[in-house]
């Protein structure tokens, strides 16, 4: 996968995309008859999915990627298991096919283990197509992070406060080329009290340019609040 030019980069993340959203995503049932074709998927993107196994998208999946691929927000209501991870990793893939960009998707989770299991899935989907992601959790040297983080890989997993740290403590990292943006089991990262480096983390995201997908188990009070600050005109 080429790159273009990291100035090319900055004024992509200040285009202003559509972010009308949907309603909530809610998913009961596992899979559907839709395959990654039919959902609009690059053709390298289908052959890494038959080659995973996935015939069909789940649910998840056959909602949410269509809208994704138009540039609108999203909010999911999904369990681990439902295959979400794949419904905001594959139209985030697609974009960067597209049009290659270093530093271009971020996904936020609550946990390490779910950071290294997100960063599996886009390294299975994405290996083939030369995608480079980062992990970036606690209990690993801050300073090998600052290194990885320095080679601009095209997408950045984390959990909010190690990548808070980095933010405040890495000379020369920051967030402003990101051009989509997944909060994953927010409902988990906010009753872990991971709500003061959010705010921190999405002042400082491009307010323009930058597609959001929001998915929880749960709509609880926190999460609708974490919607309102970083979702654009959502569906109710």
């Amino acid at each position: 996968m080429s790159d273009s030019s990291s100035s090319d980069s900055e004024s992509d993340s200040e285009t202003t995309t559509d972010t009308t959203t949907t309603p909530p995503i809610d998913t009961t049932s596992q899979y559907t008859d839709k395959t990654f074709k039919d959902l609009g998927l690059a053709p390298a993107l289908c052959t890494s999915c038959e080659e995973l196994g996935w015939k069909t998208a789940s649910l998840i999946q056959a909602q949410a990627i269509p809208y994704a691929l138009e540039g609108r927000d999203i909010i999911g209501l999904a369990e681990t298991g439902s295959g979400k991870t794949a419904a905001f990793a594959l139209p985030m893939l697609h974009s960067l096919l597209l049009t290659p960009r270093r530093m271009f998707g971020l996904c936020l989770t609550p946990t390490r283990e779910l950071a290294f299991q997100i960063n599996e899935q886009f390294e299975a989907i994405g290996g083939s197509v030369g995608v480079k992601t980062v992990t970036i959790v606690g209990g690993i040297d801050m300073m090998q992070q600052a290194i990885a983080l320095a080679r601009k890989p095209h997408v950045i997993i984390a959990t909010p406060g190690r990548l808070v740290d980095h933010l405040e403590n890495t000379k020369g990292f920051s967030l402003r080329t990101i051009g989509e943006l997944v909060l994953d089991e927010a409902d988990r990262m906010l009753s872990m009290d991971f709500e003061e480096e959010l705010n921190r983390i999405l002042d400082v995201i491009p307010r323009t340019g930058c597609r959001t997908s929001l998915f929880s188990a749960t709509m609880t009070s926190k999460v609708q609040k974490l919607q309102r600050a970083s979702l654009k005109n959502p569906g109710k």
